[in-house]
């Protein structure tokens, strides 16, 4: 029964965070894309690692507003955010710590462990997205 109540208190905090990021999400102008990006990135992890598509995400970020890359980089942030609060500390995101260097210096088990938190994350981040962000 107590591992029930684990299981869903991680459910909820995952829920209600993500819940907040979609939130932010449809507060840019890049909405749609981020929408768009959310959706298909768990379908990018499966194919491709969690590293290779974290480090793709990477390299479309952009820091101007009025491009699609800040989507990307919003979307990054909030995946290595919620690493950082995430009360498992899979992965070791402290100070500076660059999100794609920290995961792929990952054994394979911890490496796998952050997949599915990750991919769990983006599950509930997509649903709460096509909820919230209309087109």
């Amino acid at each position: 029964m107590a591992e029930k109540t684990v299981i869903k208190g991680l459910e909820q905090g995952r829920a209600s965070f993500a819940y907040q990021c979609a939130r932010a999400g449809n507060q840019i102008d890049k909405r749609k894309e981020y929408k768009q990006y959310v959706k298909k990135l768990p379908m990018l992890i499966k194919t491709n690692g969690l590293g290779a598509a974290l480090a793709f995400v990477k390299s479309k970020i952009s820091d101007k507003t009025s491009e699609s890359g800040h989507a990307y980089k919003l979307i990054y942030d909030q995946i290595a955010e919620w690493l950082k609060k995430d009360d498992k500390k899979l992965i070791d995101l402290s100070g500076d710590a660059d999100l794609v260097a920290a995961i792929i210096s990952l054994d394979s088990s911890q490496y796998r462990a952050v997949t599915i938190e990750v991919l769990a994350f983006l599950n509930w981040l997509r649903r709460f997205a096509e909820g919230l962000i209309e087109g």
